[in-house]
């Protein structure tokens, strides 16, 4: 693609790289067929072509219009478009540049970087987001079922086993896993525990990635430097990885090093911290031959690929091998690298889309009549247990269930 970017976007940092990101496309359109939105929509605005187009002239200096920021807003990042891109753009950072360059350029009114700035604020302080929570519980009777059915039950986590191994690997708490599912990172520790490896909780927070794709990389990167600091006792001791149970946190830690690259404090420590990083389910693949299965039958389980694993980390197959190997059974799911509408604050910003693809999505989890919906990423799991007739877990603890005694 030839591009005529501003020379004062040129000059900076991020203006070559979307220059170079930019004339790798070559306008073929495979990615079209598959983003979510353009198969709901039909607009070639609501595809990566289209949009990549609009990010184009944006940095070209064309005036930043209501459409520009609808379609790229339209957007669930989910990076199906990388998976079939055969020229390997790198979709997904070009859509962060251009959100950060149209806040720059084209502030929104107040109500809309009210609601965003609440959203980051609330949703990346752990302690704070726990307090609306419990209070959201505490009121749940009362509020409308749209909202109602938004806030889950309590879960306990369970016990946390003593560092008692000589082996360690780190574990990102995250921001509101903590308080919408405890029971994940808990058993995450107690499945490593029984491989001989001892799960370290530090005090770290949000891995940044809300505030990167809500167009405000400088408050993401603030949050990444937060957590190498809250880790770097620990790896400076000599830990084996940083695990993440999220998928959706797990893409965003694992490119720390390319984020704070231009960091002259920190590029160092960001380099080696995405080298330390293992998705939850590299690290327990990694240690598959250590544990052992009970011999009964398992559950039938729907599992469910969030977008971050498949075509951020590119796992796929990964979990559905280890729990078919624990026992269990898994359904079919048709089209089942599809979108589930969550994607981070998506469902909040984009209810009616996300709401469309999640009743999509739920109807091939739950075709195959399946006992538990599994999956790997926290919004997905709360945004398709709001809707969903089956319980929906995560991965780590329907695979902890079928643990021999």
């Amino acid at each position: 693609m030839q591009t005529q970017l501003t020379e004062e976007f040129c000059l900076r940092p991020e203006g070559r790289e979307a220059e170079g990101i930019l004339r790798r496309c070559v306008h073929c359109g495979f990615c079209n067929a598959t983003c979510p939105t353009h198969r709901v929509l039909g607009d070639e605005l609501d595809g990566p072509r289209g949009r990549i187009y609009l990010i184009k002239e944006m940095l070209e200096g064309a005036p930043v219009t209501a459409r520009t920021r609808q379609h790229l807003d339209r957007c669930l990042t989910c990076r199906a478009c990388e998976t079939t891109c055969p020229s390997g753009v790198r979709y997904g950072r070009l859509l962060d540049l251009g959100r950060a360059e149209l806040e720059r350029r084209a502030p929104r009114a107040l109500p809309a970087r009210l609601l965003r700035r609440a959203l980051i604020a609330g949703l990346s302080h752990r302690r704070g987001f726990a307090a609306l929570l419990a209070l959201g519980r505490a009121l749940r009777p009362w509020l409308p079922a749209a909202l109602r059915r938004r806030i889950p039950e309590a879960r306990r986590a369970g016990a946390w086993p003593p560092p008692r191994q000589a082996r360690r690997m780190l574990v990102l708490q995250g921001c509101v896993q903590p308080a919408l599912a405890p029971s994940i990172n808990a058993a995450a520790a107690r499945v490593l525990d029984r491989a001989g490896v001892s799960l370290i909780a530090a005090a770290d927070g949000c891995c940044g990635a809300l505030a990167q794709h809500l167009g405000d990389p400088e408050r993401a990167r603030a949050h990444m430097r937060r957590n190498i600091d809250a880790w770097w006792p620990q790896i400076e001791r000599g830990v084996e990885a940083i695990v993440v149970t999220a998928s959706g946190c797990g893409v965003q830690v694992k490119d720390y090093g390319e984020l704070l690259a231009d960091d002259p404090r920190y590029a160092d420590k960001a380099r080696r911290v995405s080298a330390l990083f293992l998705e939850l389910s590299e690290a327990v693949g990694r240690e598959r031959e250590r544990l052992r299965f009970s011999a009964a039958p398992g559950p039938r389980v729907a599992f469910h690929a969030p977008c971050t694993l498949t075509h951020g980390l590119r796992l796929g197959g990964t979990i559905e091998r280890m729990l078919r190997d624990s026992g269990c059974e898994l359904t079919p799911v048709a089209d089942a690298q599809r979108c589930c509408g969550s994607a981070g604050t998506y469902s909040i910003l984009e209810p009616r889309l996300a709401g469309r693809l999640r009743a999509d999505k739920l109807r091939a989890l739950q075709a195959g009549a399946p006992e538990v919906i599994a999956t790997a990423n926290i919004g997905c799991l709360t945004h398709l247990a709001a809707g969903s007739e089956r319980p929906v877990r995560h991965w780590i603890e329907v695979l902890e269930a079928r643990l021999a005694e």
